[in-house]
């Protein structure tokens, strides 16, 4: 099968779910919306975000997912994106390759705790190894004062979020859109 039978197959399935009503997303992308108007709408795919958290953080892990997604971006949170009975170790280092970001929420609760922040935190260095290396990958966030682990701090700048967490996150969203805007 020749590369422009496939993609008139695709343009077909497209037309098809579109002309049901249904919205049509190609991982990578973005999503094809029906419209009344236009016969159909395309939205550009977001930049992806992933939110690395502790669940003692949880509220302000939500509270930072929210101001992402007013900031245009799709960030990626646990208990916001993984379906019941799904996979979710498997989910989750899925989620972290495909981000664009990884933002690491260090706070005085996560900096002592072991568990799965501490191996995201590890997957998502295995991660940026593949990143050419100007590129921005991990993002450390302060919550509070804690002390950032010195394997991060040696190699990458940290933003805090607090006292000010509005004046964080335009800090935060300015250096995204910056990295992507480089790499389009």
């Amino acid at each position: 099968m020749s590369d422009c039978s496939t993609a008139h197959e695709l343009a077909g399935i497209v037309i098809r779910a579109l002309t049901r009503g249904a919205a049509v997303e190609i991982d990578g992308l973005g999503v094809f919306y029906p419209d009344a108007a236009l016969g159909c709408r395309f939205e550009p795919r977001l930049p992806q975000v992933f939110l690395a958290y502790v669940e003692e953080d949880r509220s302000m892990a939500e509270w930072l997912y929210n101001a992402l997604e007013a900031e245009g971006f799709s960030p990626w949170m646990d208990v916001r994106k993984l379906l019941p009975g799904q996979n979710w170790p498997r989910a989750i280092e899925a989620a972290i390759e495909n981000s664009d970001f990884f933002l690491a929420c260090f706070s005085t609760h996560s900096v002592t705790k072991r568990g799965g922040f501490q191996a995201e935190i590890r997957y998502a260095l295995d991660c940026a190894r593949r990143v050419p290396l100007d590129d921005i990958f991990i993002v450390p966030l302060r919550l509070d004062g804690c002390r950032v682990p010195r394997a991060v701090e040696r190699e990458l700048q940290y933003i805090d979020l607090f006292p000010d967490r509005e004046r964080g996150v335009r800090r935060l969203a300015a250096a995204l859109r910056r990295r992507s805007r480089h790499s389009d």
